[in-house]
């Protein structure tokens, strides 16, 4: 049986303001905050005060310097290093909306290997509420600095559980009494659903969407219309359909409370 408890940890780089920011408000842990010699004394001021606040040390370097670190000049003159980014269990995302007081709404990714869709994904179930996401330790993309960035340091703040086994993670869900459901295009139209009470949504990877294997264990499928036809575009972003189907959650589990 899959362990659903256990924590793991990853060393690794954030960078960007917003990032930055919100891991270090977060009590993520910190070691290291980097400034460049370039940044504006008062926004310098601001990192340093979190920093010290975060007991992490604040160290200026060069912008070139800082380029190489991060290996982008997307780094907005801010870096960090996290002493651990933990992952948290399954369980411990059901346990948390209990603790809240409402029924789960957990978000997987089976197979998402594009760090900028997976960012994007945690980005935006942070801001529907959901209670955390579930990421495959192989098979797609983990939390790195690109996926930090994409979610606008969300990723600091969502809980995310990595596990070995998606489907397995499906079937615990469904044990706990959770509605799991799938996008996938031969689904039933999205406003035709009910997406009030505990539930998941499982996203598939970019190429070929949700493995077979997990789509036959989802309790129910969804799909999203489109209005072209016979354009050569034949679906949305995994991200983008993420985004829709989560804020649809959202406003039937609004209507609902």
């Amino acid at each position: 049986m899959e362990q659903n408890n256990k924590i793991e940890k990853d060393t690794q780089l954030v960078y960007g303001k917003n990032p930055v920011a919100e891991l270090l408000k977060s009590g993520g842990g910190v070691d290291t905050v980097y400034l460049a010699d370039s940044l504006p004394a008062q926004v310098a001021a601001y990192y340093a005060a979190l920093a010290k606040q975060a007991g992490a040390v604040t160290k200026q370097v060069k912008s070139i310097k800082l380029k190489a670190m991060c290996g982008t000049e997307s780094h907005q003159g801010v870096a960090a290093y996290a002493s651990s980014i933990e992952y948290v269990g399954l369980n411990d995302l059901l346990a948390q909306a209990e603790e809240k007081g409402h029924d789960p709404f957990i978000v997987l990714a089976d197979g998402v290997e594009d760090p900028h869709n997976l960012g994007a994904i945690i980005r935006t179930a942070f801001l529907c509420g959901a209670d955390g996401i579930v990421i495959p330790k192989r098979g797609g993309a983990p939390i790195t600095p690109i996926v930090m960035k994409a979610s606008a340091g969300a990723a600091a703040r969502l809980p995310v559980a990595r596990v070995a086994n998606i489907g397995e993670s499906v079937r615990q869900l469904k044990k706990q009494n959770v509605f799991v459901y799938c996008a996938d295009m031969d689904g039933a139209p999205l406003h035709k659903n009910n997406l009030t009470g505990a539930i998941a949504l499982v996203m598939g990877s970019e190429g070929s969407g949700v493995s077979p294997l997990v789509k036959k264990l989802c309790d129910g499928t969804v799909s999203l219309s489109m209005a072209g036809q016979d354009t050569g575009v034949d679906s949305f972003n995994v991200s983008v359909a993420a985004g829709i189907i989560m804020y649809e959650i959202m406003h039937q589990r609004g209507n609902q409370n």
